[in-house]
């Protein structure tokens, strides 16, 4: 089942019975950080996982429960898909002990994500802010894939320290790459370290950003309020700005009531808003 937006195009598959989870094997495991995993799976039926860049899914065990996550990959990329996991609770911990050829279970893909019609055409701007990569990274590898279909695209990356960048091998790339610019920072440097240091919204200096630009933010709450004054002193505006908020969800159906903000839930009528749709509701954000 499709959802279709009023701009004609699908942009929020959604998985046929949402209650039902679909099993996973682990293809690789690998350990970016301390608390990260980084999960490249396949569904043990050999079927495709169909997504949009910004959805969500449900990860799971039996006996321990389901958090949700965003796709760490892009649907261009057929084969397998990606997530990782920070872990900081039960559930999380439990998943993160799993290892290659494990299983695990999966309901999504779930959400709305980022509507692609709005981007294509356009120079993009995607700042990430810590693990806000992790979903961001479907849409910067869509991007990337179909290079032709968008504009200047303008990468920002900020990490708490060089310890906890997450992707290396794709920020290696990214380095390099003429299909981006990237720009990255750290809050606190270390001897090896030879880059930016500062918060994120130092990298606006390093570049000159039209105001005709569409801008993805996904990260820690504090990041958003600065992030949003500074590209409103850019001119860019509110409704050409997108944030992902997959962090408020829990049942990814709205039937909790968890990620409910005002008369939103965050996993039905996102987790990717236009800012102009919540920017009476920053405090939530």
């Amino acid at each position: 089942m499709d959802s279709t937006c009023t701009c004609g195009e699908k942009h929020g598959k959604t998985q046929s019975n949402l209650f039902l989870p679909k099993e996973a094997k682990i293809v690789r495991v690998e350990a970016p950080t301390e608390n990260e995993r980084h999960f490249t799976l396949k569904l043990a039926d050999g079927s495709p996982m169909e997504f949009e860049p910004g959805q969500i899914l449900e990860v799971g065990l039996f006996g321990f429960g389901e958090i949700p996550l965003g796709f760490a990959s892009s649907p261009t990329r057929k084969n397998t898909f990606d997530i990782v996991i920070r872990g900081v609770g039960r559930v999380s911990k439990a998943l993160n002990a799993l290892k290659k050829g494990d299983s695990l279970f999966l309901r999504g893909p779930l959400g709305k994500g980022f509507d692609l019609s709005k981007l294509r055409g356009r120079d993009v701007l995607i700042i990430a802010g810590g693990i806000g990569l992790c979903p961001t990274r479907s849409l910067i590898q869509y991007i990337l894939d179909r290079r032709s279909e968008f504009k200047r695209f303008i990468l920002f990356y900020g990490s708490r320290d060089p310890k906890q960048q997450l992707f290396l091998e794709d920020l290696a790339e990214w380095r390099k790459s003429k299909d981006v610019e990237y720009h990255e920072t750290v809050d606190k440097g270390d001897p090896s370290w030879k880059g930016n240091v500062g918060v994120i919204t130092r990298l606006f200096g390093k570049t000159n950003i039209d105001p005709g630009t569409r801008a993805a933010l996904c990260g820690p709450p504090i990041m958003f309020k600065f992030v949003i004054a500074e590209l409103d002193k850019l001119g860019i505006p509110r409704e050409n700005v997108f944030v992902d908020l997959e962090r408020r969800m829990k049942c990814g159906v709205g039937k909790c009531g968890h990620c409910q903000i005002n008369d939103k839930y965050v996993c039905t009528d996102g987790p990717v808003f236009s800012f102009a749709e919540i920017q009476g509701l920053e405090e939530a954000v």
